[in-house]
């Protein structure tokens, strides 16, 4: 089976695409001629592939170099990429690494000893790894920031310069993220060269499920037994977010000690830890995966009925992220907000045009309306 009739397989088969995506269609044409490229699309539109099957077409696994590199801001991301690329790979003579933080160092290096064709990792032992002359940068003339908004934010920008510009004078780079605010856009042009700047909007995606927009009016000191009592919900699936990594240990503790389905994600735990937690999440043992937006940056988990902001995000940029994990592949979903009184404006900023619908948590249920609607419902 050749390339195209394995792409053309895996699209209608494995990946249940009856046809290119948006931006699969604009970004492989543009990364083949060798465009420098910044793309904007939605999440769960397809961006993985965008770049990973042109990257397939460019570099030769039969040379004995490390020739491309993506780079995310999350370790969850690096696997998922990682498993992508594998199956695409397979029966061919490319090979591919993960090098990533909270991971053995030495049993990464031993693995770019045999020169992997590509290497996906985060960018703190990317730079690890390059600072101990382990991994040789000279030969790499592919570079990918997924999630480049987080990858090019003030926290990640200077070991990321440092490391495209380590690369190969002759590089491509190419920066995919579903939100690029101009800030991030003048950032990526200054380590690119005539990038070409392609945007997708939800308009242009293959019609989605149904999402619903909802909130629920609590007290912020209720917010804890609220996620506690939704997380009985009979077929609930939910991602919640929190904005603080405080807030999410201090939940953890009061949902574990009154025994709710619940799981919880934070960027400092171990990757076995991690791994066990999303493994308990996808096979059903939590009903709820509580994290902060670093540590569920890129996850890509299917069948969520659900994402709940614990917390208003602070940008619509945040809320977007979140929202866009729910609703895929043709699945309804809804995007609940557990919203205190002190968030109500931030909310409405956040969710201009979208006309949220009011819900009320009531003996267990959540149901549309509020007290009043409720209790007017009670007495028919």
């Amino acid at each position: 089976m050749s390339f195209v009739e394995k792409m053309d397989d895996v699209f209608k088969n494995k990946w249940k695409f009856e046809q290119e995506m948006p931006i699969q269609s604009k970004m492989i044409p543009e990364m083949l001629a060798g465009k420098d490229i910044v793309a904007e699309s939605p999440t769960g539109s397809g961006k993985t592939l965008a770049y990973v099957l042109p990257i397939l077409q460019l570099v030769d696994g039969d040379k004995m170099q490390t020739q491309a590199l993506i780079m995310t801001p999350s370790q969850e991301l690096s696997m998922q990429i990682v498993n992508v690329i594998r199956e695409w790979v397979e029966g061919t003579s490319i090979t591919v690494t993960q090098l990533i933080g909270g991971a053995n160092m030495q049993r990464q290096i031993e693995r770019l000893k045999k020169k992997p064709t590509i290497v996906v990792g985060t960018p703190g032992r990317l730079a690890e790894l390059v600072k101990s002359k382990k991994l040789k940068m000279h030969d790499i003339r592919q570079v990918v920031l997924d999630e480049g908004d987080q990858l090019l934010s003030r926290e990640h920008r200077v070991i990321v310069k440092n490391l495209i510009e380590a690369a190969n004078p002759d590089r491509q780079v190419t920066v995919v993220s579903a939100t690029i605010t101009d800030e991030i856009e003048i950032v990526a042009k200054r380590l690119m060269i005539d990038p070409i700047r392609i945007q997708v909007t939800q308009d242009e995606l293959p019609k989605s499920g149904k999402v619903i927009h909802s909130y629920v009016k609590t007290e912020v000191r209720d917010k804890t037994d609220l996620l506690r009592g939704l997380s009985h919900l009979e077929g609930i699936r939910a991602l919640a977010f929190i904005n603080n990594v405080d807030q999410l240990r201090m939940k953890e503790m009061k949902l574990q000690y009154n025994e709710a389905p619940v799981a919880v994600l934070y960027s400092d735990m171990k990757k076995f830890e991690r791994q066990q937690t999303l493994e308990a999440f996808r096979k059903g043992e939590s009903r709820i995966l509580i994290a902060t937006d670093l540590a569920a940056r890129g996850l890509d988990i299917e069948g969520l009925t659900h994402v709940i902001h614990v917390d208003v995000p602070h940008t619509i940029e945040q809320y977007l992220h979140r929202s866009g994990r729910t609703g895929r592949a043709g699945n309804d979903g809804e995007v609940l907000t557990l919203l205190s009184y002190a968030e109500e404006r931030d909310y409405r900023k956040l969710t201009k045009g979208m006309k949220p619908i009011q819900k009320m948590w009531y003996k267990g249920k959540l149901m549309e309306g509020n007290s009043k609607t409720v209790g007017k419902n009670k007495k028919k």
